[in-house]
Order: C-alpha cells, then sequence, then structure tokens
C-alpha cells in the first residue's frame, strides 16, 4: 500500500526561474466523495488512473493507488467525470534536496498558484524555498477535487489569502 505524505503552499514569489521542467496537466473526477477520489489525469503524452483514500491525519497522508492507462482510455474515462476539470501546469522545481511541484492553474482556477512538497515521513524537515507562502496543508478548498466544485474565481478575498478558519463552503 503507497503513503503519499505531503505538505501544500500558496506561491508567493518566482518560482518558474527555479523550475527543471514544466508539464501541462488536464484532469477530471470520477468519483469525488468523502476523502476518496478517482482521478483521471492527462499529463502531456501519458495518462493515469489514481484512486486516493481519504487523509486520517489533517491532510498530510493518504492512501495513493496509480495506474498508467492509455490516452484512448483516458479520453474515454473523461466522458464518466463529474462536471468540472481540472486544467494546471505542474513546475517541478528542486530545491533542498527536495522536488516542489508548483502547480498554476487555468480556467475557472486561474490565479491560483499552490506548491507542494512530498515527504517521506510526516514529520521530515525541509528547507523552504523563498516562494513558498502560507501553508495550507488539510484546507480541502485547494484539493483539486474541492476545485472543481467550488473554483478559485468564487472565492472572496479572505479565502484566497489562505485563512484557515474561513468555512469550506459557503
Amino acid at each position: 500500500m503507497a503513503i503519499e505524505i505531503e505538505r501544500k503552499f500558496l506561491v508567493d514569489g518566482d518560482y518558474k526561474a527555479l523550475s527543471a521542467s514544466h508539464t501541462r496537466i488536464v484532469q477530471g473526477y470520477i468519483c469525488s466523495e468523502r476523502g476518496r477520489t478517482v482521478r483521471v489525469r492527462l499529463r502531456d503524452e501519458r495518462s493515469y488512473l489514481t484512486i486516493k483514500g481519504p487523509s486520517l491525519d489533517g491532510g498530510l497522508s493518504r492512501y495513493e493507488f496509480e495506474k498508467e492507462i492509455t490516452r484512448d482510455e483516458a479520453l474515454s474515462l473523461l466522458h464518466l467525470c463529474e462536471p468540472g476539470i481540472i486544467d494546471k501546469v505542474r513546475w517541478l522545481v528542486p530545491f533542498g534536496g527536495h522536488t516542489f511541484e508548483v502547480d498554476e492553474f487555468f480556467g475557472e482556477n486561474e490565479g491560483l498558484v499552490v506548491a507542494e512538497v512530498e515527504l517521506q515521513q510526516a514529520d521530515e524537515t525541509f528547507e523552504r524555498p523563498t516562494f513558498l507562502g502560507p501553508e495550507v496543508t488539510g484546507e480541502r478548498r485547494y484539493y483539486n477535487a474541492q476545485l472543481r466544485v467550488r473554483p478559485y474565481k468564487l472565492w472572496n478575498a479572505e479565502e484566497r489569502r489562505g485563512k484557515a478558519d474561513v468555512q469550506e463552503a459557503k
């Protein structure tokens, strides 16, 4: 069983100059309820089906299963997805022995930029690049499955600042 451990941050600064590569991602959700998701992702020329379980520790870690599928399979499965497609460019930024995945969103989520760093252990320390802003780990509104339902364009100014005490859905 694979457990994904990651921390998530808003981005406040230049990350593109530090980037080693980037890729376009389009994804949809076949199922996204109670913290469980089944996702279809097209990432440049490769495609994936991913299943994630709910987090039991405030969003820091969760079970993840991923299988590469053909592009034709992914395009067919996109027709089964719930409304709302996520469109983003992922920038890979190596820094301090880790790789930060910086997602720059488009479409209904234009203007949102979020960085994630995957860790080996929940209490692992890491060096913070200067472009990291406030931490939003565990804040459900930043989950891609939630951005599909309530996109960034609908958020008010307080929600956009990453306040943990803002209600998840209004």
